[in-house]
């Protein structure tokens, strides 16, 4: 071969070669992946997918990326380990799109979230008539203040006092600072005012009377607890209630007393709802009262920055606008003397278009957005971007799709692809694996039966191939022949949460009623927000498992509660003993089972503990046994290994065996125990909701896309879980899009036509195999087409 012909040694570099990766439960996986190409990973929950693609080479590409930088500008950057991988070879850039949900800061919103109001800001200061004030005085989130004072100026060699003034003009409201609404206690949910405080006149879950919290009240001396509450004068129901913090002696000891509202506020209201225990959250949920801010009507922004408008439109009328109705209306704006800024702010409203988030308006709040709508809001960063040969990982891109923008989605990510770009996606359904250049099976099984390599190549090879995803890939799940018969109805009337209009629908009970529609149709506000006050429902949404690193599936459901019981009581010692967060843990990693050494702006590193090995528990604890094994062997189990160990036998524990049983039926079979919540994946977090809430005594439960992060093979396994849940009594209400699903239900109700303000109505009620028939509705068409009728 001569010179002329013979490749450039920079076009050599086609493949990123991963050899050894440990991460996790991986096994020295060895795979090489295509450049400029989409690439798939497949497999079941658990198997190892995200630990490749996540942990493995998109951190290592941040990390070297981060490596760049001064050691000074790495100490405000978040820290990255290296991953355990012998070799990575051929990175590019990594962008990361996950679906990790957007802070659920009450002032978060869609626009913040994206650039989209801070270009709006700037061009309302810009044409906004009246003017006002700089982009600060049109933000929710900058408040005013103005202050004067006299500063001392050090000028040739002699202090020199002058006059100062400032002032910030801000946008927020005043009122509710910028939250649009406002928090009112329902102080008859606090106290019983008939009775007097020695009565026991407080309801306030952990205010007993006799105990510390109560006895702050009846024994402060500041009006006399004898008294029935409605009697207490002016100011002594002012002392009770709203008091600020005080030092007195109260009963001989030092103490400070504050208001009762006050009081609540700080220990209750200031938490994060899902993190309370059962009856604090029903307390917190019955007191606490939300209404719209009655100074900003919920717009969030001061008088000032609603009277400013263009052409009549204000910032906050702006903001409310569908995002397809903004984009429209900023089309119309000529203005050459901010051409650039429009040019940008169209390019970024149509790729909410685009990407079909169109039904959205900015002033939604982030923490509203389901996993997959913040996951597209994140794209929509990059979709008109210049750069090429960046490396993208995307995790279920098609989470929350109906199959109708699955297409919309893909047509997405191939574009991103042509531009050069490597495109790496982590996906269970099989529309958008089709569309693979390049497909990587992980498996067999999940937890410590993956993690290894089980095919790699093209889709047509993963068909033929035997893998479990192999098999699945043309599975369809046939129309039910014979459906269920309602026992009873939910009556749903006049719905008119977001954006249904005036929705009047009987959900069938007793029977798995599937809800469905495109994104953004209105199921979550039909299904979540409508349903009549005193239903007996149980919710298990999406929102993630808040969990840290102490905390495991055994903490989470409860389960260990009635192991440390059971232990304490056959060795004859406290509960406490056995817990990694109490009096057992481990003195030297206080229970961690790690010591984590902080080195600045390196990584940090976190070594097993010497003392303890990584048990987590002092050597003493250890030697109390139940049934042959000590503690942190229970821990070590396996869900499925514990069933049988709590079941039969010397360690027979029914109420432990009741929630491992619940555990396995979620196919959750393969978790450790004391596994860190921190590394289940999104899906494996859902099922463990969902597994802690059947123990719940609802007789309704609402499910919200429970395939979410489900191999096709576990899907049949949910649907079994689900029919299980109905022939027991329940009555089992999905919101989702899977066809298996759907084509599973006795009943489906069909939100749409369209999202946002084209959704919002029910357009077909029945069975299942009357909208294949009559394939009366978008989704009909997809179904019809998915059980090939």
């Amino acid at each position: 071969m001569d010179d002329a012909t013979a490749p450039h040694a920079a076009d050599s570099h086609d493949l990123i070669r991963v050899h050894g990766a440990r991460e996790n439960n991986l096994k020295d996986v060895s795979v090489e992946l295509p450049k400029r190409r989409l690439t798939v990973f497949t497999g079941v929950s658990g198997s190892g997918k995200s630990s490749l693609v996540f942990d493995t080479i998109a951190a290592e590409s941040q990390r070297l990326i981060n490596e760049t930088y001064s050691a000074f500008v790495q100490g405000f950057m978040p820290t990255l380990a290296r991953p355990e991988v012998d070799v990575l070879d051929g990175l590019t850039t990594a962008i990361i799109v996950d679906q990790q949900r957007m802070g659920a800061d009450p002032r978060s919103t869609v626009g913040t979230a994206t650039d989209a109001n801070a270009m709006l800001r700037i061009l309302f200061s810009r044409l906004g008539r009246p003017h006002i004030g700089s982009p600060k005085a049109y933000s929710f989130n900058v408040a005013s203040i103005s202050g004067a004072g006299a500063v001392t100026v050090e000028r040739g060699g002699q202090q020199v006092k002058e006059r100062r003034s400032f002032s910030i003009t801000g946008g927020m409201c005043p009122r509710c600072e910028g939250r649009g609404t406002v928090t009112d206690l329902d102080l008859t949910q606090l106290f019983d005012d008939s009775l007097s405080l020695n009565e026991g006149a407080l309801t306030v879950p952990g205010y007993k009377t006799g105990g510390w919290n109560y006895r702050l009240y009846t024994e402060s001396g500041l009006y006399d607890p004898d008294k029935p509450i409605r009697k207490f004068t002016k100011r002594e129901l002012h002392d009770f209630l709203h008091r600020e913090p005080t030092r007195m002696k109260i009963a001989g000891i030092n103490m400070t007393y504050e208001g009762l509202i006050p009081r609540i506020q700080k220990s209750m209201l200031a938490k994060d709802k899902e993190g309370m225990q059962p009856h604090i959250r029903a307390f917190v949920e019955r007191a606490v009262t939300f209404t719209v801010c009655p100074e900003c009507e919920g717009t969030r922004l001061t008088a000032a920055a609603r009277s400013s408008k263009i052409d009549g439109v204000s910032i906050a009328d702006a903001c409310a606008m569908q995002i397809s109705d903004l984009a429209a209306w900023v089309r119309g704006l000529d203005e050459p003397t901010v051409a650039p800024l429009l040019a940008s702010l169209r390019h970024s409203l149509d790729s909410f278009v685009e990407i079909g988030l169109g039904y959205l308006s900015l002033d939604r709040p982030a923490g509203t957005l389901s996993g997959g709508e913040a996951q597209r809001v994140k794209m929509i960063r990059h979709l008109g971007s210049s750069l090429t040969d960046v490396t993208y990982v995307f995790d279920e891109p098609t989470i929350g799709l109906h199959p109708h923008d699955i297409q919309r989605m893909n047509e997405l990510l191939l574009r991103l692809r042509d531009k050069g770009n490597t495109v790496l996606v982590v996906e269970h359904k099989p529309e958008a694996i089709a569309i693979a250049d390049h497909v990587v099976d992980l498996g067999p099984g999940a937890g410590t039966a993956g993690g290894t390599v089980c095919f790699e190549g093209t889709v047509a090879g993963l068909r033929a191939s035997g893998t479990l995803t192999g098999r699945h890939l043309d599975d369809r799940a046939a129309v039910k022949d014979t459906v269920r018969k309602p026992t009873g109805a939910l009556e749903i009337r006049g719905a008119t949460t977001h954006n249904l209009r005036n929705v009047d629908v009987d959900v069938p009970l007793g029977v798995l009623c599937v809800v469905t529609g495109v994104a953004g149709s209105g199921k979550s506000s039909l299904v979540h927000g409508s349903m009549p006050s005193g239903a007996d429902v149980v919710s298990v949404d999406q929102t993630p498992i808040r969990g840290s690193r102490r905390s495991n599936p055994a903490t989470y459901t409860g389960l260990l509660e009635p192991i440390r019981k059971a232990f304490a009581k056959a060795n004859g010692v406290k509960p406490a003993l056995f817990s990694a967060n109490s009096e057992g843990a481990c003195p030297t990693c206080n229970g961690a089972g790690v010591v984590y050494t902080d080195l600045a702006m390196m990584a940090g590193v976190a070594t097993t503990c010497e003392e303890c090995e990584g048990k987590r528990f002092q050597a003493s604890v250890l030697e109390y046994t139940f049934g042959g094994r000590d503690i942190a062997e229970v821990l070590a189990m396996s869900v499925t290994e514990a069933d049988e160990f709590f079941a039969t036998g010397e360690a027979r524990t029914p109420s432990a065996h009741k929630i491992l049983e619940r555990m396995s039926d979620v196919g959750l079979g393969y978790l450790t125990l004391g596994q860190p919540l921190t590394t289940l994946s999104g899906g494996e977090r859902q099922r463990l909701k969902l597994a802690t809430h059947m123990a719940d005594k609802g007789g309704i439960y609402i499910l919200d896309e429970p395939t979410t992060g489900l191999h096709l093979a576990d899907v049949e396994q949910l649907l079994a879980l689900l029919d299980r849940l109905v022939d027991s009594g329940k009555s089992v209400i999905v919101v989702e899009h899977h066809q298996a699903v759907m084509a599973h239900a006795d009943w489906i109700v069909d939100l749409g036509p369209g999202a946002g303000h084209d959704g919002g109505r029910v357009v077909f009620e029945g069975t299942p195999a009357d909208l294949v028939k009559t394939r009366a509705t978008l989704t009909g068409e997809h179904l019809a087409e998915y059980v090939g009728a």
